[in-house]
């Protein structure tokens, strides 16, 4: 892939998205925090707060970072972290919404299909990176990289209800044990995975690839640290 000079339209476009969605997911969330500490619901206080500054410690430090992602990753990976933590723990939809936990497992077996595409299709279109793979391989790694980590996922969850007595893994059907819940948490991350790899297959088998390619393009232009020793990494 020959790397060109992306206009700074499109990359500005969307770091002001970026920065407009934190700042009100932010005002929302500070809002919650004041009527949580009036109930004094304490350990929400604490995930709120540390969810405030997981979204807000990465921006400010941004030019600390070793590698730069795009701005359109972000916002997706920030509006999933906010439907997960604050909307699911903190505003309970879990419990109220009996889809939420299958709708965001299925969403995160395609984002983590997608990310395990886009590692791969930056390393075989990159000129620079003698790694030359089919189509067929970056799909299958692709949906294994979503699978496995959904599986590791769901282990986190077995481990933090058996150490801290938590109940991520929640009854579901009838079924108060939690293993129905994780099973078809298994299976929507796998249907996920599975839409995003033949998606991706589809992708780099046909032209044109301006979409993805504009993102490749963009993370190696913003990361030649990665690609380029001793040269030194871009802004976002």
């Amino acid at each position: 892939m020959t790397i060109s000079t992306l206009p700074s339209t499109s990359a500005g476009v969307a770091r002001k998205a970026h920065l407009g969605v934190v700042a009100i997911l932010q005002l929302i969330m500070l809002g919650e925090l004041a009527l949580l500490i009036g109930s004094e619901r304490w350990m929400h206080v604490f995930l709120v707060t540390g969810l405030m500054a997981a979204l807000i410690v990465p921006i400010m430090l941004r030019r600390f970072r070793s590698t730069v992602i795009p701005s359109e990753i972000r916002i997706v990976i920030v509006l999933f972290v906010f439907a997960s933590l604050f909307l699911g723990e903190v505003r309970d939809y879990y419990e109220r919404i009996w889809w939420w936990d299958l709708a965001l497992h299925g969403s995160a077996g395609v984002l983590l299909g997608f990310l395990g595409f886009l590692i791969v299709y930056i390393l075989n279109e990159d000129e620079k990176v003698d790694l030359h793979m089919r189509p067929s391989f970056v799909a299958l790694f692709a949906f294994m990289f979503s699978v496995s980590s959904g599986g590791i996922w769901e282990i986190f969850e077995f481990a933090m209800d058996q150490l801290f007595g938590l109940t991520m893994q929640k009854p579901m059907l009838g079924d108060p044990s939690g293993l129905t819940d994780t099973m078809w948490d298994l299976i929507v991350n796998l249907i996920g995975a599975a839409i995003v790899s033949i998606a991706g297959w589809r992708y780099m088998s046909q032209e044109p690839k301006s979409y993805v390619d504009s993102w490749a393009r963009r993370f190696i232009e913003r990361n030649p640290q990665l690609f380029e020793p001793n040269k030194k990494r871009g802004d976002d």
